[in-house]
C-alpha cells in the first residue's frame, strides 16, 4: 500500500513538473502576450529618456505589444534599478540602464541592493553618447596639454565641472587626472547648465559636456571645444583633435552609455527576443537619423557582447574610483 501510495505521489509530480514545465515554454512562444514595461531612472526629457522612447515607440509596432517607458526617477536610477532587479523574469519588465549601472554599485556596494551583472540578463547596448571637452572661450587653455601643464606645476590650480558627484563627467575628469598623473578640483553642480555656466564664466576651468546642444555655445564663441571623446575627430568640430590625439588612448569607450537589461533567470528566447527586436529598431534609419541628433552613436550588439561590455567598463570605472577617491557622497 505504502509503496503504491509513493508511486502515486511520484507519478502526480512528475506530471505537475511536466505541465509546469510545458506551461513556462508556451508562454515563451506566445511572448510578449502583454505589454512589455521599460523602467528609465531619470526624468522625461533627458537623453535617456528620449532613446529609450523612440527604441520602445518602434519596437511596439514589431512586437505587435505595447513597448511602455514608465520613468521611476530617483538616487541615479538606482530606484528602478532595484525595481526590475527584483521583478519577475518573464521579460515583461526590462530596465533601460545607463552609466549609473555599474557606478551606483561600485559606489554603495552591498546597499546598492543589486549586482549589476549577476541581477541581470543583459539584452544589446543601444547607444553611446561621446563627450567633447570644453572651456571658456577666452580661456588661456587652448590644449588639453595647457590643461594638464598647469595642472602638473600647480596641483588643484586646474578645476572641472559636473552635473554631481559619480556622474559622467566627473567620472571623465578623474580618469583624466588620473592618467596624467595630476590632481585636478571637481565642483559638482545640480545638472549640466549651472556647471557650463560657470566654465564659460571662467570660474571653473573646463569640464566634460555631451555632444547634444552645444553646437550654438561654440558658434556664439562662448565656448571652445579643446578635444571630442570618440574615436575619430566629428564632422561637428572641425579641427579638433580626439581624446587620444591628445594623449588619453581609448577615452571613447568611456562615453555614458544606454542599454536594455531584463531580470536574471529571464529565459533565453525571450531575452533572444528583445534583442532581435531592440536591433531592428536601432537599424531604422529614421532611428538612426534621431539619435545623431541627439548626439548619441547607435551600436547594437549581442547578449553576449553586452555583458563583456558591461564587465570592462565596472572593472575601468572601478579602478578610476579607487585612484580618485570617489565616494558616494
Amino acid at each position: 500500500m505504502q509503496r503504491k501510495i509513493l508511486g502515486g505521489l511520484l507519478l502526480m509530480a512528475a506530471v505537475v513538473g511536466l505541465s509546469l514545465q510545458t506551461q513556462a515554454v508556451q508562454a515563451q512562444n506566445n511572448y510578449p502576450s502583454q505589454p512589455v514595461r521599460v523602467l528609465i531612472g531619470f526624468a522625461a526629457g533627458g537623453p535617456t529618456d528620449v532613446i529609450g522612447r523612440i527604441l520602445a515607440q518602434h519596437m511596439t509596432q514589431s512586437m505587435g505589444q505595447t513597448v511602455l517607458v514608465e520613468n521611476r526617477t530617483g538616487a541615479n536610477s538606482l530606484i528602478a534599478t532595484k525595481e526590475v532587479a527584483k521583478s519577475k523574469p518573464d521579460g515583461y519588465t526590462t530596465l533601460f540602464a545607463s552609466l549609473s549601472h555599474n557606478v551606483n554599485f561600485l559606489l554603495l556596494k552591498s546597499k546598492a541592493e543589486y549586482d549589476p551583472l549577476g541581477s541581470f540578463e543583459p539584452i544589446s547596448l543601444a547607444a553611446n553618447l561621446p563627450l567633447v571637452l570644453v572651456t571658456a572661450y577666452d580661456s588661456p587653455y587652448k590644449t588639453v596639454a595647457d590643461l594638464v601643464a598647469q595642472a602638473k606645476k600647480e596641483p588643484e590650480s586646474i578645476s572641472y565641472g559636473s552635473a554631481g558627484n559619480g556622474g559622467s563627467a566627473h567620472l571623465a575628469g578623474a580618469l583624466m587626472a588620473t592618467v596624467s598623473g595630476t590632481k585636478m578640483l571637481h565642483v559638482p553642480f545640480r545638472g549640466n547648465a549651472p556647471a557650463l555656466t560657470e566654465v564659460i564664466s571662467g570660474r571653473v576651468s573646463f569640464m566634460f559636456y555631451p555632444m547634444i546642444g552645444i553646437a550654438d555655445q561654440v558658434a556664439e564663441k562662448r565656448i571652445r571645444v579643446l578635444a571630442v571623446g570618440t574615436a575619430k575627430p566629428l564632422a561637428d568640430f572641425l579641427g579638433v583633435p580626439t581624446m587620444d590625439a591628445s594623449g588619453f588612448p581609448d577615452f571613447e569607450q568611456t562615453a555614458p552609455w544606454v542599454g536594455l537589461l531584463a531580470a536574471a533567470g529571464t529565459p533565453k528566447p525571450i531575452v533572444d527576443r528583445l534583442n532581435k527586436e531592440l536591433l531592428q529598431a536601432l537599424n531604422q534609419p529614421e532611428v538612426q537619423k534621431r539619435l545623431k541628433d541627439l548626439g548619441a552613436i547607435s551600436v547594437g550588439d549581442s547578449p553576449a557582447e553586452f555583458k563583456a561590455f558591461l564587465e570592462k567598463d565596472k572593472a575601468r570605472w572601478a579602478k578610476v574610483i579607487e585612484a580618485a577617491g570617489i565616494t558616494a557622497e
